[in-house]
């Protein structure tokens, strides 16, 4: 008798809400739970080649935590495309104007650098204060 591994189909997978607070918390450590809920490796029908993840909202992106001197020692780096064109803005400027690509760029770098990664990325939905768009989709809250 042969048995086969279970590979779940797009029509198989139930996909859920979520929404998380950021408040207080470390920005690394929540990065590493909203990746792990967007991989969907929470579910016991994970496989690391299909988008098998969830729906997150992250509220309070404004009050995440750095640790350390990381406000002052760390940059963000972007560059224009041109000659010269490179720039770099310091964490705490970026946590002060706009603390939703903070999570984002922290998300982004914990997910699959392919078009897998690109795909669940748009699953996530980040605020910097505590009101969202999504009650319709009556979001769990996920506790960690």
């Amino acid at each position: 008798m042969r048995t086969t591994t279970f590979m779940p189909k797009e029509g198989q997978i139930e996909r859920k809400w979520y929404i998380l607070d950021a408040a207080g918390k470390p920005l690394g450590r929540l990065a590493t739970e909203v990746a792990r809920i967007l991989r969907g490796k929470h579910k016991p029908i994970y496989t690391p080649h299909v988008d098998t993840g969830d729906h997150v909202i992250v509220i309070n992106a404004s009050q995440v935590v750095l640790t350390g001197k990381k406000a002052e020692q760390k940059f963000a780096y972007h560059h224009s495309g041109y000659a010269g064109g490179m720039k770099k803005v310091s964490y705490g400027t970026l946590m002060a104007t706009k603390p939703d690509r903070v999570v984002m760029m922290a998300v982004k770098g914990m997910l699959p650098h392919n078009s897998l990664g690109r795909a669940m990325l748009k699953k996530v939905r980040i605020y910097a204060g505590t009101e969202h768009t999504q009650e319709a989709q009556q979001p769990e809250v996920w506790t960690f």
